[in-house]
């Protein structure tokens, strides 16, 4: 898979710190890839301004884009002394989110970089933040930035559902390598496999005298043992690069992502389409909170339904 070459750079305009914009700017050192520095504004008050004509609003309007852009200005002066291309582009939008996806259909963009916060977990379960829509919604990959930084030498989970037998979950398995190969290329980092699998079902164990837990709990890891190697094989990964373990993916892609230091896990989201888009939380949204490192998320080439 081809390394990113036109980026989109999410700025946030709280902070002078813009992470996703240095990482932008050290992959741009490794792939010469272009930057789009990226922001979206709004203030409602210039909408209620009702004294003003339409013309006034909108050269007030004008006047906060062009403040902003010359703030930005100033935050590439650092890429463009390291001979990197980049430009600046701010719109006027009440949906931040929305601009993102929208600029990225227009533009065809291949990667959306953008800083994470960190979600208070109530708020989460009731607004859904900013990143998660992102997740959901953008047509491209979307490297979420955290504080980790890109050692040599490091290492790339790449966390795969191996032992699924649907279509897309195989061919979004394939796509994850393949993007975490190329990564490591780029970053002369290590590729590593991640892969969960469920537990004894209690309610089964329970309800059925004659169900044996400890035999289901063997064959279940060995299904998903045999299934990671197997799919570890294709792609010339050693075993001891397949990590597979027992409980939920929300819980083993972090820990072992901790043990293992890692700079970036590479995760599928699914690409969802109607109600269940928007009640179906997908795992990468559960693990992205819980993780210390970046987060590439990659969609199927086909939504699921």
């Amino acid at each position: 898979m081809a390394t990113y070459q036109d980026v989109l750079v999410v700025l946030d305009p709280s902070t002078d710190q813009q992470k996703a914009l240095a990482r932008a700017i050290e992959l741009a050192e490794h792939t010469a890839c272009k930057i789009t520095a990226f922001l979206s504004i709004y203030d409602f008050s210039y909408e209620m301004t009702t004294m003003l004509s339409g013309e006034e609003r909108e050269s007030m309007r004008q006047a906060v884009i062009t403040d902003r852009e010359i703030w930005i200005q100033e935050l590439l002066h650092q890429a463009r002394t390291k001979g990197i291309a980049c430009s600046a582009k701010v719109v006027w939008h009440n949906r931040p989110f929305e601009a993102v996806v929208q600029a990225v259909t227009e533009h065809g963009y291949d990667l959306v970089i953008k800083g994470t916060h960190d979600h208070d977990v109530l708020k989460s379960m009731i607004f859904t933040p900013t990143d998660w829509h992102i997740l959901r919604k953008c047509p491209c990959p979307v490297l979420l930035v955290k504080e980790h930084a890109w050692p040599a030498q490091g290492n790339i989970l790449a966390a795969v559902n191996a032992g699924s037998e649907k279509p897309h979950h195989k061919a979004l398995n394939h796509i994850i390598i393949r993007q975490a190969q190329a990564m490591a290329a780029m970053l002369n980092a290590k590729v590593h496999l991640v892969n969960a699998y469920p537990g004894t079902p209690i309610h089964v164990a329970i309800e059925i005298p004659e169900f044996n837990p400890v035999e289901y709990n063997d064959s279940m890891r060995h299904h998903h043992v045999d299934a990671a190697n197997a799919l570890a094989g294709q792609f010339d990964l050693t075993a001891e690069s397949v990590h597979v373990q027992e409980g939920m993916p929300e819980d083993v892609i972090p820990r072992v992502a901790k043990e293992l230091d890692a700079e970036m896990v590479i995760i599928g989201t699914i690409g969802r389409t109607g109600l269940s888009a928007a009640i179906i939380g997908n795992t990468a949204e559960h693990v992205i909170d819980r993780l210390d490192c970046d987060v590439l998320a990659l969609k199927p080439d086909a939504p699921v339904a």
